[in-house]
C-alpha cells in the first residue's frame, strides 16, 4: 500500500495521503511522494487542477509523533537535520506556487504540518467533521511547513499567534468564520462538491486561471501596487491572445456557454 495515492482523471490530479491507521501522519515516503507529485504536476499539461486529501477519518495529523518519541525524527547533526527538514518542507511551497488551482478536501483533523499543507492550497473545502489545530505547542515544537506564514495571511497576526500559542481545536464552522475554510458541507456531500468544483476549474480557461493565481500570489507576497499593475497588464494582454478568450467572447455574442480547451 502506497503512503500517497495518485489519480489523474479529467484534468484533475488527486493526491491522497494514505496512512489511515496513523491518521495520515507524514512519513518519508509520503513527503517525498508529495514533492515528486507536485513537481510532475507543474510540468504536466494534462493536469489542470490538483486536489489534496486524506484517506479515512483525518486529512493529516501532521508529523508522526510516535517516531518523535522514539527519537527517529532528528537523529543526525544539527546542521544535517536542518537541511533534511528543509528539503522535506518543499511541498507547501510547491502547492503555493503551482500554476494551477489547488483544492484541499478536508475531513477530520488537519493538524500541525497537515494544517500547513491544507493552508498552502488555494481553496479549502471541508466536511462538518473537519477541524484545524496548530498542534506544535502540544509537543514542544515551534512549527514548520510554512504554517505560520499561511495562517497569518489568512487570519491576521494576532489570531495566528493565539492559535499557535494555545493550540485549540478549531471546528469547521469557526474555521469557516475565520476564513480558513472556503466552504463547509455535510460529510456525505463533500466528495461530490469537490468533484464538481475541480471539474469546473479543469474545464476553465487554463492560461487565465494560471495568471489569476500568480497575480493573487504576488499580492500575498507583498508586491507593490505599481508592480502588480505591471504584472496585470502583461498577463491581461497575454490571456487576451489565447484561443480560450476568443472562444469565450464568441460564446458571449452567441449567448451560449464557452467550450474552453486550455489554450
Amino acid at each position: 500500500m502506497s503512503a500517497l495515492e495518485t489519480r489523474l482523471e479529467g484534468g484533475v490530479l488527486t493526491l491522497t495521503m494514505n496512512r489511515p491507521e496513523k491518521r495520515n501522519a507524514l512519513n518519508l515516503e509520503m513527503m517525498q511522494g508529495l514533492i515528486d507529485g507536485l513537481q510532475r504536476a507543474a510540468s504536466d499539461d494534462a493536469v489542470k487542477v490538483l486536489v489534496l486529501t486524506g484517506t479515512g477519518a483525518a486529512f493529516c495529523a501532521g508529523g508522526d509523533v510516535g517516531n518523535m518519541a522514539e527519537g527517529k525524527s532528528f537523529a543526525a547533526s544539527y546542521e544535517g537535520n536542518v537541511d533534511a527538514l528543509r528539503q522535506k518542507m518543499e511541498a507547501p511551497r510547491l502547492l503555493h506556487e503551482l500554476g494551477k488551482p489547488t483544492i484541499a478536501k478536508v475531513r477530520g483533523a488537519a493538524a500541525g504540518a497537515g494544517m500547513a499543507l491544507a493552508l498552502a492550497c488555494d481553496l479549502r473545502i471541508a466536511s462538518e467533521t473537519a477541524q484545524v489545530v496548530t498542534a506544535f505547542a502540544n509537543v514542544g515544537l515551534s512549527g514548520d511547513y510554512g504554517g505560520t506564514w499561511f495562517l497569518t495571511r489568512l487570519v491576521g497576526e494576532a489570531k495566528a499567534k493565539e492559535l499557535y500559542f494555545t493550540s485549540p481545536r478549531v471546528g469547521a464552522q469557526e474555521a469557516l468564520a475565520l476564513g480558513i475554510f472556503n466552504r463547509v458541507l455535510l460529510d456525505a456531500e463533500l466528495d461530490a462538491a469537490v468533484d464538481a468544483l475541480a471539474s469546473s476549474l479543469a474545464g476553465g480557461p487554463t492560461v487565465a486561471l494560471n495568471y489569476m493565481k500568480r497575480n493573487l500570489t504576488a499580492v500575498s507576497d507583498g508586491v507593490s501596487l505599481a508592480a502588480l499593475l505591471d504584472l496585470e497588464a502583461a498577463r491581461m494582454v497575454r490571456s487576451a491572445q489565447t484561443a480560450d478568450h476568443r472562444e469565450a467572447a464568441q460564446a458571449f455574442v452567441e449567448k451560449r456557454r464557452p467550450k474552453f480547451t486550455g489554450s
